[in-house]
């Protein structure tokens, strides 16, 4: 008993348990994972052995449990057998080379097949695409399916969830499923359940954080997919969550922050693509497919454009929508133009974006002049530097407003938009959706938006870059470091 009580006994149990902690580091770590984050991870480690191995025991694993991973795979069998059905329409002539290649990427990744004769419409204004999203609510005749990272029954959105109400009424199937961790922070939680329990709706939560009752994952893996399907006829997908645009945190009200997004309405074969989607979800949270869907039936949309639906997240083998990103740098011949409120690029997207550049193609990136995630924004502005050195022209859209639009447009004929930031986490961790496009009049609407985001911004400089004080740059290149903690 006299060995316990002499202190240096203490130090050697000590010693010898962060050196296993720092053994077993290097060794568990880096398998498969990025360099960078696997470096990243390990200094965490070593520089403080407890802490961050407490923290990486509970977000260092970027994968779905098992039994999750299990029904994804079912999921992935059944997006391969609608494959067969859901290829329809007639294709634009004269595709690119690399367009092709790149839509047979996306399918061997796990997207859905490159549909034709598709019509597809820009929505700009936050409240009127709430609008038009209830009045396609209200049309409906065979049942309604909401996907959304938030919804929220508040003032903004009482009309949409008016709608729900109107066609639950009339005996038509609500389907919902709604991100859990995104919304059990947010204000007019209870109220919302309550208000899908009373009108009769099927709603789940997507992603549960319920350890009581066996449902747990790494809690920052996010469904962050934005999707509204009315009778496999129309669908809507982007950036725009379902809630006010302050998004009811006092914090954003105080600074009086207000979120920009963009919405795409679309018809034709590509809205069974969206459903089975929304299908798959359900399926991974219910554990079964609602019957009487028939995602073989689907009439030529209002327009002939071609489209694909690119979903993507932890349940995939790899990224599939940094693989689209990096194909469509690549591709581009004359322009790039990228908007995402949150860009932190890893080393490939990054050297694809200033390669672009020594290729002398015009690149061009809008971000918020401010940030609502303090980490995330400090990372971001890591890169500007980078980024102006090579070439690329920066946009500041305004504060108090959050550019919260996620599209890229290359050249004059292909676009993609949807849930996705050009940042690690939705790479790795988000589940998103995202569409790709080929048609001049739809990268005409999307030049339109840029146009306007262009002349609302300020263009960032290299020179007025280079005079932020120290302490802000130090500030940035920490914030970079965590964001590769995946």
């Amino acid at each position: 008993m006299e060995l316990f009580r002499d202190p240096s006994w203490y130090l050697i149990v000590v010693t010898i348990i962060d050196t296993a902690i720092r053994v077993l580091a290097v060794v568990i770590v880096p398998r498969n994972r990025r360099p960078t984050a696997g470096m990243a991870w390990l200094l965490a480690i070593f520089f403080l052995p407890v802490p961050g191995l407490l923290l990486f025991l509970l977000i260092g694993n970027p994968r779905l449990p098992r039994h999750r991973r299990r029904r994804q795979e079912q999921i992935n069998q059944y997006i391969r057998e609608a494959r067969e059905y859901l290829e329809r329409g007639s294709l634009r002539p004269n595709e690119p080379t690399w367009f092709t290649s790149l839509v047979r990427m996306n399918r061997e990744l796990g997207a859905m097949p490159l549909t034709g004769d598709n019509g597809a419409r820009l929505i700009r204004e936050y409240d009127r695409s709430l609008a038009e999203m209830a009045a396609a609510i209200r049309a409906a005749r065979e049942y309604v399916h909401v996907e959304f990272y938030i919804l929220k029954s508040d003032a903004a959105t009482d009309d949409f969830f008016r709608a729900l109400e109107e066609v639950r009424e009339r005996g038509i199937p609500v389907r919902v499923l709604l991100d859990h961790w995104a919304n059990l922070s947010k204000p007019h939680h209870r109220r919302t359940l309550k208000r899908l329990d009373a009108m009769g709706a099927e709603w789940r939560f997507a992603l549960p954080i319920q350890p009581l009752r066996g449902r747990w994952q790494r809690p920052d893996l996010r469904n962050h997919r934005k999707i509204l399907v009315v009778d496999g006829v129309i669908a809507f997908v982007g950036s725009q969550n379902i809630t006010d645009a302050s998004y009811n945190l006092r914090s954003n009200i105080r600074r009086g922050l207000q979120w920009v997004d963009l919405m795409v309405r679309l018809d034709g074969p590509i809205v069974s693509s969206v459903n089975a989607v929304f299908l798959s979800d359900w399926f991974s949270e219910a554990a079964e497919v609602p019957e009487g869907i028939d995602l073989k039936e689907m009439e030529a949309g209002s327009g002939d454009l071609d489209c694909q639906i690119v979903p993507s997240g932890p349940g995939f083998e790899v990224e599939n929508n940094l693989r689209l990103f990096l194909g469509l740098l690549y591709a581009a011949q004359r322009k790039i133009i990228m908007v995402s409120p949150y860009f932190v690029p890893d080393e490939a997207l990054l050297l694809a974006v200033t390669a672009a550049t020594k290729r002398g193609l015009q690149v061009e990136l809008f971000v918020s002049e401010e940030g609502d995630q303090a980490v995330v924004y400090h990372a971001q502005r890591s890169y500007y530097e980078a980024l102006l050195r090579a070439g690329v022209r920066i946009w500041l859209y305004p504060k108090p407003f959050i550019l919260h639009t996620k599209g890229v447009t290359i050249d004059d004929e292909v676009a993609v938009i949807g849930s996705s930031n050009m940042d690690m986490r939705s790479f790795g961790l988000n589940l998103e959706i995202t569409l790709l496009v080929r048609g001049e009049e739809f990268v005409q609407q999307m030049r339109e938006v840029e146009a306007e985001y262009r002349e609302l911004s300020r263009e960032l400089t290299l020179e007025e870059w280079l005079e932020q004080p120290l302490r802000s740059t130090v500030l940035d290149n920490l914030a970079r470091l965590t964001s590769s903690l995946q």
